[in-house]
């Protein structure tokens, strides 16, 4: 059995979670970003105390340690190496826009998903910039995380040949930019359970990180035409 502990306060919206193997227990969500902080311990004592279990029984932390708001990937991180620490129990990080991307695979039916689909996460950043990347329908990345400046052309290449799923916070930007696109639209997607089986198989693999020096995955800001692919 492997009972582990999620954090995720990556977003607008912040999660904490508890999970027996790959099912949930318990989920205890926050809407009030800013809020995030105050809101984080407490609900980790809640879903503790209403589970049938205590928390030395936790076998690991599982934290989405980006991309994502720079203060919230900070306090979601500091708590899961504290905990990690004071339970002496391995740290699992993971990225952000994977979760995301295999929360959109889950939400859509088989008739949506051919061999040519890929998926593309979006972040809302500043402006017209997004924190994106490109995922297969297996989870293998096609373009690697970074921080783009949305316009006409991007993208550009690689939707003559695939249809791409945009989806998450920064979608709508896209949305407004290029209205003529080979795509499905996901404007809701629940990143939960795709935290919880991520996190199960990382453990089972035994894929941790060293809790000495695990950092946020901030993606840094840069300034530059969007990148054609």
């Amino acid at each position: 059995m492997a009972l582990i502990l999620h954090i995720d306060t990556a977003q607008e919206e912040a999660t904490v979670a508890l999970s027996e193997n790959d099912k949930v227990i318990e989920v205890l969500q926050n809407k009030d970003q800013k809020n995030h902080a105050s809101f984080l311990q407490p609900a980790i004592q809640t879903i503790i105390q209403h589970s049938t279990f205590n928390i030395q029984q936790l076998n690991a932390i599982s934290v989405i340690a980006g991309p994502g708001s720079y203060t919230g990937l900070r306090v979601g991180l500091a708590s899961a190496k504290g905990l990690c620490y004071a339970l002496n129990i391995p740290l699992i990080t993971l990225n952000t826009l994977e979760v995301m991307t295999m929360a959109a695979i889950n939400s859509l039916t088989h008739q949506h998903i051919n061999a040519s689909t890929l998926f593309c996460p979006m972040i809302d950043a500043r402006r017209d910039e997004v924190y994106t990347a490109l995922y297969d329908n297996t989870l293998n990345t096609i373009l690697q995380p970074c921080a783009m400046i949305l316009n006409a052309e991007s993208f550009m290449e690689i939707r003559k040949s695939h249809e791409l799923v945009f989806f998450g916070s920064g979608a709508a930007k896209w949305n407004v930019i290029c209205t003529n696109n080979n795509s499905i639209d996901m404007s809701m997607i629940n990143t939960v359970d795709a935290q919880v089986v991520l996190a199960h198989t990382y453990f089972k693999n035994k894929i941790f990180v060293d809790i000495t020096y695990a950092e946020p995955f901030y993606i840094k800001d840069f300034y530059s035409p969007a990148q054609k692919i």
